[in-house]
């Protein structure tokens, strides 16, 4: 099976599954096992022990929906991030185009009113960057069809459905698209991505970038490496770049955030989750969230390369979401962070994978509901509408976008000019750049 991109947040927990809750017979008709019933049935019993809006669950849902209309059929209004997966079904689980070929684009219009496509992610070692696309390119037409605003998202669900696109693509050059070619992007897995790393230095003062695509589990030795060459060459100030992370393990993000300032200790509280009444309030330092990665480094080997700094700088987007907002967050009790880009998405939650333990297994599905609202060691959080930033910029303002890890990037250049010019006062998204559409809209890519 092809690699997913899921955007729940893989948190280990203490709870032990449990295939189903003590019910009065005379609640709920029995149904014969292997049933569609039966398996919603199994769905209901998990998602009253586990889901965060448990008790905002119809009484009396309906047992005959296909599971995953079932599993909707449950969710809260609130909710734009559950979603369930049949692992015998591969049509089931969650499709972007990120996550089929590798590459994300957005749709903008311009200040002279012209509509534009423009490449802004391609994943290291992906079908997308196999076949020669690069980030500022732009796309004229998808499958022979030219992208407008009106059709842009028809196009892009169409892209979900099939197996080999084909791009028109051009280079951006005096406001003009030059250099028109066809490229061939096949359905394929793409690889872990890398940390990608440099140090800028502009009149004796050194600050190091940091490229986070993502946060999976087993990345401490990663960071660790990195931020030991941070430390090395003496930078004295950070910008960490989550533009485009959708999160993973909160376990990583804890490493993260221990690497960066200055005056914590193993026991310095990092999280709070809070759950329903089974879940109930769960409280975690800095050493206890890494430990749940079993493959993570320790947080006082991580500490001795740490910085040790008072400010970060944070580069987002409406991208950034789940472990990556809670970098943002659960620093701010630590340090100044200064937030640059866009607003994030807003996943102020998290979740772990419920599944059939049995075995053997009876039930394929596995089930990813929301679990816990989380908070910093403030005790601050509830940001569902996004985390906006002090510094407000449109990477899109500046034309062709330049590579990740370029000085003259639009969103990297903020934060220099921040670092390096003391500029005052905040910056505003250029309204005059209109995003009309992007194809990486996390809440919609999870399949709800």
């Amino acid at each position: 099976m092809k690699k997913y991109f899921s955007f729940s947040l893989l948190l280990a927990v203490a709870f032990i599954f449990i295939l189903s809750c003590n019910r009065n017979d005379d609640e709920v008709p029995r149904f014969p096992d292997g049933s569609r019933e039966s398996v919603n049935l199994w769905v209901q019993d998990s998602m009253k022990r586990y889901y965060y809006w448990a008790d905002q669950m119809p009484a009396k849902p309906d047992y005959r929906l296909p599971v995953k209309d079932f599993f909707k059929s449950l969710l809260s209004s609130q909710d734009r991030f559950s979603f369930a997966v049949d692992t015998q079904d591969p049509s089931s689980y969650p499709r972007s185009v990120r996550n089929m070929y590798g590459f994300d684009y957005a749709v903008i219009q311009l200040p002279n009113g012209s509509v534009v496509t423009t490449v802004k992610l391609v994943m290291k070692n992906s079908p997308a960057f196999n076949s020669g696309l690069e980030r500022g390119m732009m796309i004229t037409k998808i499958n022979g069809k030219v992208i407008t605003a009106a059709n842009a998202e028809a196009l892009t669900s169409s892209i979900k459905d099939q197996t080999v696109i084909e791009l028109t693509v051009g280079k951006w050059e005096n406001d003009h698209i030059t250099e028109e070619k066809n490229i061939t992007v096949y359905y394929g897995y793409s690889f872990e991505q890398p940390l990608e790393s440099k140090i800028f230095e502009k009149n004796g003062k050194k600050a190091g970038y940091l490229y986070i695509y993502d946060f999976p589990d087993g990345m401490t030795q990663a960071l660790n490496q990195k931020f030991a060459a941070f430390k090395a060459a003496g930078i004295q100030d950070l910008i960490i770049d989550i533009r485009y992370n959708y999160g993973g393990s909160v376990a990583s993000a804890a490493a993260l955030c221990s690497l960066i300032p200055s005056g914590i200790s193993s026991a310095s509280p990092f999280i709070i989750y809070k759950g329903n009444k089974n879940g109930g309030e769960v409280k975690r330092t800095f050493a206890e969230q890494i430990q749940y990665d079993p493959a993570a480094l320790d947080f006082n080997t991580l500490r001795a390369n740490a910085l040790g700094l008072n400010k970060v700088y944070i580069l987002t987007s409406n991208s950034t979401a789940s472990a990556s907002e809670i970098v943002i967050n659960n620093l701010k009790p630590y340090m100044q962070v200064l937030q640059v880009g866009d607003a994030t998405l807003g996943k102020d939650m998290a979740g772990f994978m419920v599944e059939d333990k049995r075995k053997p297994k009876k039930i394929s599905w596995q089930l990813h509901p929301v679990i816990y609202k989380v908070f910093n060691a403030n005790g601050e959080g509830a940001y569902s509408t996004g985390i906006p930033p002090q510094i407000a910029v449109s990477e899109y303002a500046s034309l062709p976008l330049l590579p990740l890890g370029d000085s003259e990037e639009t969103l990297i250049s903020s934060a220099l000019n921040k670092i390096y010019l003391k500029l005052k006062g905040e910056n505003a998204l250029d309204k005059k750049v209109k995003i009309l559409f992007q194809s990486d809209t996390p809440s919609a890519a999870i399949g709800k």
